[in-house]
């Protein structure tokens, strides 16, 4: 019983005693900031006056910057708008020419078809050299290998003339403007009998 006793009393000696505080490094006061010199105090204000020449400049380059890039913004916009100006400008004088004709065909005798049938021939010679100077090119697909790249096959027919995965019939002109495919030439593929 007495060994009860003696862990009791050490216990209440724990309990009782307050807790230690923690030991803390002693506050040292702050060093106490020599004296510049006024060499010192001259570059700093050189220094301060470059740092914020600096900043002007940064803030003005920033702004140039932001304009030209809504300014590249504009002029795209506009390019994209107007891409086909030029284009337009030389085919809007075969449209003249296509009035003309329809004017004159409705305005005409039988004798004068002939002569309606050769201008009708000469403007779509013109369209065709315009749009051949923009850079439109025909996919010519007879007689030559299937190419699903270029063409389109619709069908196939028993040809004994045609060797077999050739182009038998061109039914619709395919068109390339300088190396895109606009639209495939629709075709009629031979195969063997």
């Amino acid at each position: 019983m007495k060994k009860n006793d003696e862990t009791e009393s050490v216990s209440a000696e724990t309990e009782a005693a307050p807790a230690a505080p923690a030991a803390t490094p002693e506050a040292t006061p702050a060093p106490e900031p020599a004296a510049l010199t006024p060499e010192q105090i001259a570059d700093l204000q050189t220094r301060a006056a470059k740092a914020q020449e600096n900043w002007d400049r940064l803030l003005r380059t920033t702004a140039d910057f932001d304009n030209f890039k809504k300014r590249a913004a504009r002029e795209k916009q506009d390019a994209i708008k107007y891409a086909t100006e030029s284009l337009l400008q030389k085919v809007i004088p075969v449209l003249d020419n296509f009035e003309m004709a329809i004017a004159a065909a409705q305005n005409s005798s039988t004798a004068d078809l002939k002569s309606v049938r050769d201008g009708v021939a000469m403007i779509h010679s013109q369209l065709k050299n315009t749009l051949t100077e923009a850079g439109l090119e025909e996919v010519d697909a007879t007689g030559k290998p299937f190419d699903p790249n270029v063409h389109e096959a619709v069908s196939q027919h028993e040809s004994a003339e045609v060797p077999e995965g050739h182009v038998l019939q061109q039914l619709r002109k395919g068109y390339k403007l300088r190396e895109r495919l606009l639209r495939p030439a629709t075709v009629v593929v031979a195969k063997k009998p």
